[in-house]
């Protein structure tokens, strides 16, 4: 990594005076937005691309005619309670960039039909055009279309309480402006947190103060084990999620028919500040009631659904239940693509059939972070039991076909959605998709294993590849093969040999660019955005390499100071070179005064590992810092060496130690190869020794 200064990403920090650069990683954010100016004409953004073929045209028009296009019921609703929308269509992040762009995705609001996107996902694209001001019920209000998630105003006695502040602070302050502009200026009374990813959290800032929340002026209410989760979810593997999230969100995809569409809950993710209030109130109970500024809601806890920590709420007087993200105009992840810990698609059902039977049969309407609301008590049940069922037939059907004997590597290919369920919008995979979550099921119980004992300890791609190639017949005879299976549309066994070509030689481009043609072909057949712009991704690297520009990714103060110590100590075990480790042992006492915590940090065995609330008595070093400080050098604001010049940190012992660790600390940067020959980049500014890296992106679960 080389030493970069990327200027005017500021983001400010109230309970520390100091700054540090920062600036969300998001589908095409960074101050640029892509956008295709040939969208409506057929013209592909790149100079490789490929148009649909014939085989992917007669399979789009078999979509059409198979899938329930009769049924309009949606865009009904996503019109329903149309107030006003802005005269612009982009926010500005502070630091100068674009944070939001909606207009760059006008072009579908054309009338017209692309062979190159699944039918079944331009439609959802067009539904997630919502954006404005939309009335739910009298006293309930949503902005869309602001973010990739909605922002929600309950009209409450004296001001607003706000469910889910979007992702920035940017947008989320553009909501409170827009609604109060049109509705009528209220102060927020309260904000409430559905769950612990970020879309859903990260625009606190932007509609309440650290100073109104310490006062008491304003609630800051989440489920229990939100702080947690907020944090850990994302911490382990986030420089990886943070390249993957290239993958699944399409970050570098040009906006346009043969790029990026969709989100599936939402058009984007937000490119600005985002930050974080810890929660006042804590809901802990199952079912736990609560009256806010003459509000009564119920609150339902649902852990180990869409998020570890997440939960649903009834509002019993206004007969309406807010379903979080766990109802939404998809079905979701069980696992996501970019990374997380597969979820349990069972414990997800149930808890929506606890929805359904304590809130859902007396409720005039039901909403959500994402998507659009639906009204009448007939159709919130039809939606709450068809997302039920898909969830728990996805986990008892992929179940029992394992119990047949039916492999995670088979699973995708055999288990299929019952077909009254197909036959249901609400019931379609766009989020998720049924072949990567079938496989997640499994996962989730037997784990990556097939059985098979040649794929027990198999070799890496990079080792096999030649061996494959060798044995085709070389690499012309495998090109002629794969240009073959192209023609013919046979895109899957195609990828399945140039795969393998392109491991073996990754410098040779022709065999690179007819791998991009062919996951180029199979991205436009997908109805889930995120395996669509895996594969488009895919291809564009594999074309150009990973393109340059990537917008620079921060976790915030606010990320860090929620952060445990143990947490961070952790991830430096991560960060732990062992072979530079190899052979060296020591012991580090870890004192934090202001919040009377200890550690003792020990290497050994090319290891460090730390304990919680113990002193060793035999230590090499101690360190002593208050917690407020080493936060700071977390931050990277401010060095470890300078923080000991300048007394806050106390050393006792050898010191030699502590040089000895920042030698054997690796730091990661977010530009590293995925597919061979598309050239490593560096992405990632440097960071000081025991700087945190950055924390990986949860947005859209």
């Amino acid at each position: 990594m080389k030493n970069r200064r990327f200027t005017g990403l500021k983001l400010a920090i109230t309970a520390l005076s100091f700054l540090l650069a920062g600036v969300a990683l998001a589908a095409g954010g960074g101050g640029e937005v892509k956008t295709n100016p040939g969208a409506l004409t057929g013209k592909h953004f790149h100079p490789k691309g490929k148009l649909p073929s014939k085989y992917i045209i007669a399979a789009q028009k078999q979509q059409r005619k198979m899938l329930p296009f009769s049924d309009k019921r949606d865009f009904a609703e996503q019109k329903k309670g149309f107030i006003a929308a802005p005269d612009y269509k982009q926010i500005k992040a502070e630091a100068g960039n674009v944070a939001w762009d909606m207009g760059s995705y006008e072009w579908l609001l054309k009338g017209k039909d692309f062979d190159s996107i699944h039918p079944s996902l331009q439609r959802q694209a067009i539904l997630n055009m919502n954006y404005g001001l939309y009335e739910v019920i009298p006293g309930i209000y949503q902005i869309r279309g602001f973010d990739l998630a909605n922002i929600t105003f309950i009209k409450s006695k004296t001001g607003w309480i706000i469910f889910d502040p979007l992702t920035t602070k940017e947008t989320a302050a553009a909501a409170l402006k827009f609604i109060n502009e049109k509705l009528g200026k209220r102060p927020v009374v309260a904000v409430v947190y559905s769950h612990s990813h970020a879309d859903h959290f990260g625009g606190v800032r932007g509609v309440a103060s650290l100073e109104d929340v310490n006062s008491g002026k304003i609630k800051i209410i989440a489920p229990v084990g939100f702080m947690e989760n907020a944090v850990a979810e994302n911490v382990y593997a986030g420089n990886a999620m943070n390249r993957r999230l290239f993958y699944q969100y399409g970050v570098l995809l040009t906006r346009g028919p043969f790029g990026h569409v969709d989100q599936s809950i939402g058009k984007n993710v937000a490119a600005g500040n985002v930050g974080l209030i810890p929660p006042t109130v804590i809901i802990k109970k199952n079912i736990e009631e609560m009256i806010v500024d003459g509000i009564k809601m119920v609150f339902q806890n649902t852990p180990g659904t869409e998020a570890p920590a997440e939960m649903n709420t009834y509002f019993p007087d206004l007969k309406a239940f807010w379903a979080a993200e766990n109802i939404t105009g998809t079905i979701h992840n069980i696992y996501t693509l970019r990374g997380a810990l597969v979820r349990d698609a069972l414990e997800w059902s149930k808890q929506i059939n606890v929805a359904l039977y304590k809130f859902g049969q007396k409720s005039d309407v039901m909403f959500a972070s994402h998507s659009w609301p639906r009204w009448g008590n007939k159709r919130v049940q039809e939606v709450m039991r068809a997302q039920r069922d898909t969830y728990a037939n996805l986990n008892n059907g992929v179940l029992r076909l394992a119990n047949q004997g039916v492999t995670i590597n088979q699973i995708h290919n055999q288990y299929k959605v019952p077909k009254s369920l197909q036959q249901q919008w609400a019931a379609r995979s766009y989020h998720g998709s049924v072949e990567h979550n079938s496989r997640a099921v499994i996962n989730r119980y037997l784990g990556y294993w097939d059985a098979n004992p040649a794929t027990l300890i198999p070799l890496s791609p990079e080792d096999s590849a030649p061996l494959y190639v060798e044995m085709m017949g070389g690499s012309r005879k495998i090109m002629r093969k794969g240009r073959s299976l192209y023609k013919k549309g046979k895109y899957r066994y195609a990828q399945e040999i140039l795969n393998k070509l392109v491991y073996a030689q990754p410098k040779n481009q022709k065999a690179k660019d007819l791998l991009a043609d062919v996951f180029e072909q199979i991205g436009y057949q997908q109805e889930s955005p995120s395996v669509r712009n895996s594969f488009l991704a895919g291809a564009l690297e594999l074309r150009s390499g990973i393109p340059s520009g990537a917008s620079p990714k921060s976790s915030g103060p606010d990320m860090i100071q929620a952060m445990s110590t143990e947490l961070f100590l952790d991830f430096l075990g991560i960060r732990l070179d062992s072979n530079k480790a190899d052979g060296k042992e020591f012991k580090i006492n870890l004192v934090t005064p202001d919040n009377k915590e200890k550690f003792v940090l020990e290497l050994s065995n090319g290891t460090l590992t730390n304990i919680k609330g113990y002193q060793a008595k035999d230590a090499d070093l101690t360190v002593t810092i208050n917690r407020s400080d080493l936060e700071k050098t977390m931050m990277g604001a401010i060095s470890l060496d300078d923080q000991i010049k300048s007394g806050k940190a106390r050393l006792k012992g050898n010191k030699k130690v502590l040089a000895q660790l920042k030698t054997m600390m690796v730091q990661f940067d977010v530009g590293f190869e995925i597919l061979p020959g598309t050239g490593a980049k560096d992405l990632t500014p440097e960071k000081k020794p025991f700087q945190q890296e950055d924390l990986g992106d949860t947005a859209g679960g």
